[in-house]
C-alpha cells in the first residue's frame, strides 16, 4: 500500500463533499433508485454509494481494486450495509461467473481504471441478457475547443486525483455491447472547469 493511496483514500470524502452536496448526490440518489435484484457495483472507493441503495435488493456485492480504499469500504459496509459483499477486485478482472448480475453500477470509475473497454466488457459479461449498467461519470465534452482543452489539462488531472478527464466513456460503453436507453448530461458544479461535463444513464446489455 502506496502512501500516495493512503492519503488518497483519507482525503477523498471531503475532496468530493462539495461537489456532492452541490447536486452529484442527488444524481446518484436518483440513479440508483434504478438498482434491482442482484447488484454489482465496481470501484466502490470508500463507500459513498452505500447508504443511498434501497431494501429490496436481492445481494449486493461491491468490489475495490485499491488496499487503502478497500479498508474504508469494509468499515463503512459493516455499519451501513452489513449484507453487502466486499471483494477486493479489480473492474477489469472480475471473478464472476457469467450472467451473474441483474445490475452492475459504475460511478465516476471508468475515468480511473487501466483499462475501460476491459472493464466494461467486464461488466457486460457478468450481468444476465438484457442486464443493466447504472453510469454516472466525468467525461470528455462534446465541444471539440473544450475536448482539446481537457487533454491539455489531463496530466493534472491525473496527478491529482488519479483519473482521466478526457475519456468518451460513452462512445465506450457502447464499442462493449451496450445500448443506452437513457441519459443526462450534468456537470460536477465545484470541480474545475476541465472536470465538470458529467452523464448519468441507463444502459442495456
Amino acid at each position: 500500500m502506496s502512501l500516495r493511496s493512503t492519503l488518497f483514500a483519507a482525503t477523498y470524502d471531503r475532496m468530493s463533499r462539495k461537489n456532492e452536496e452541490a447536486g452529484v448526490r442527488a444524481l446518484r440518489e436518483g440513479l440508483l433508485a434504478g438498482a434491482s435484484g442482484r447488484v454489482l457495483e465496481i470501484g466502490a472507493g470508500t463507500g459513498v454509494n452505500l447508504e443511498l441503495y434501497g431494501n429490496g435488493l436481492e445481494t449486493l456485492v461491491m468490489t475495490e481494486p485499491d488496499t487503502a480504499m478497500l479498508k474504508r469500504l469494509q468499515q463503512k459496509a459493516s455499519e451501513q450495509a452489513a449484507n453487502a459483499e466486499v471483494v477486493q477486485a479489480p473492474a477489469e478482472a472480475l471473478p464472476f461467473e457469467d450472467g451473474s448480475f441483474d445490475t452492475v453500477v459504475s460511478t465516476l470509475v471508468l475515468c480511473g481504471v487501466d483499462d475501460p473497454s476491459k472493464a466494461l466488457s467486464e461488466a457486460h459479461r457478468v450481468l444476465r441478457p438484457n442486464g443493466r449498467l447504472l453510469f454516472l461519470e466525468h467525461v470528455r465534452s462534446d465541444d471539440p475547443g473544450f475536448a482539446r482543452f481537457q487533454d491539455r489539462m489531463n496530466w493534472l488531472n491525473r496527478l491529482v486525483v488519479q483519473c482521466n478527464c478526457n475519456r468518451s466513456t460513452r462512445a465506450s460503453i457502447e464499442a462493449a455491447g451496450f445500448t443506452v436507453t437513457q441519459l443526462e448530461h450534468s456537470e460536477m458544479p465545484k470541480a474545475p472547469k476541465f472536470v465538470r461535463p458529467l452523464i448519468v444513464g441507463t444502459a442495456s446489455a
